[in-house]
This record gives structure tokens, C-alpha cells and sequence, in this order.
């Protein structure tokens, strides 16, 4: 573990260090554990709101860094390499999700240790989409008996439709074969005058 002791130089190009400042905040929990350390060791000029030692999700979020260009960096060379950068971008987005998955898991407290008010509350809600559900097959079903009694109607209307079209075939031909028979038995020219 790196220690405190040395010149101030030395302290200096260790604080922009991930590795440095992860073990620095194990070491220290709070900022005075961090002052006290530093007035013992003659460090007391130093400003430690650099180092973030809040872990309540209501402090500040940290800004995103971008990596082309860094902070505390004048002029940007060919072979500039950013991993203390990249490791606060991922440091940042795992607190934001952490942030993300306590707020979502906070609402499922609610009913069972919750108030009573938001116990109360939270049933209101269970029964109103109990309702809607409700309502939601209710009408399913009432759609789904429409549309089988529609499709009956459908196929009867269907099978008089076809029913009727084959009477009225069948009516033709008996006409046609009536009207032969009577031309045969009778004809219209029978005494054979018309050509």
C-alpha cells in the first residue's frame, strides 16, 4: 500500500492514481479520519475535497470525463493513454447503476415494509389492475363469442346463398327442358311455311 510519507510532490502525482486513491478511501472511511492523518503528518495544507468519500445516493454525480481529453493534461501527444480516465467513466457508470437498481428495488419495499398509508396504497393499485384485468377478459371473451356467432352467421348465410343459387339452376333447366318439349309437341312453324 502506498503510504503518505515523503514530500509534497511525491503525495501530488500520486492523486490523480485510481489504484492510489481506491486504497487511500479504504484506509480512510470519512474526511475526518483524512484531516486528522494529515495534521499529524504536516500535510495540512492540502485540500482533501479532492478525494470523494460520500457513498449516499444523493451526493452529487460525478461528471463524465472525456478520454481524448483528459483534464490536467496542456497538450495532447501521439502516444497519450488514458486508463485513469477510462477507470472513472466505469467507476461513474457503476454508480449510476448501482443508483439505478436501489431506486427500482426501493419501490418493491413498499408493501411489505412500508407504512401502512403506502401498504393501503399499494393494494389500491394491485386492485385496480386486478379490475382492469378483469374488464381486459371480460371483454376477450365477449369478442372472441361475437366473432364465433359472426363466422355462423357467415357460413349459414353462405349455405343459403349457394342453396338458393342451385334452386334457381335447377329451375332454368326444368324450364328450358319444358320449353323443348313444348316446341317439340307444338312447334311455332308446324306447317313449315317459315324458312
Amino acid at each position: 500500500m502506498y503510504t503518505l510519507q515523503g514530500d509534497s510532490v511525491f503525495f501530488f502525482f500520486f492523486l490523480n492514481n485510481p489504484v492510489f486513491l481506491r486504497q487511500l478511501r479504504s484506509r480512510f472511511r470519512s474526511r475526518a479520519s483524512l484531516r486528522t492523518f494529515l495534521l499529524e503528518s504536516g500535510r495540512d495544507n492540502l485540500d482533501i475535497s479532492l478525494f470523494d468519500f460520500t457513498t449516499s445516493k444523493d451526493d452529487v454525480s460525478m461528471p463524465r470525463l472525456n478520454p481524448l481529453h483528459p483534464p490536467f493534461v496542456h497538450k495532447r501527444t501521439v502516444s497519450l493513454e488514458t486508463p485513469d480516465v477510462h477507470h472513472h467513466n466505469h467507476q461513474r457508470a457503476l454508480i449510476m447503476q448501482r443508483r439505478e437498481h436501489c431506486r427500482y428495488h426501493q419501490v418493491w419495499r413498499k408493501p411489505f415494509y412500508g407504512t401502512s398509508s403506502e401498504r393501503e396504497e399499494y393494494s389500491k393499485i394491485c386492485q385496480a389492475v386486478k379490475e382492469a384485468n378483469r374488464g381486459e377478459m371480460c371483454s376477450n371473451k365477449q369478442r372472441i363469442q361475437h366473432s364465433k356467432a359472426m363466422a355462423v352467421y357467415r357460413d349459414e348465410n353462405k349455405r343459403l346463398m349457394e342453396q338458393s343459387w342451385r334452386d334457381r339452376a335447377l329451375t332454368r333447366s326444368q324450364e328450358a327442358l319444358k320449353e323443348r318439349e313444348l316446341l317439340r309437341l307444338n312447334p311455332i312453324n308446324w306447317s313449315g311455311t317459315l324458312k
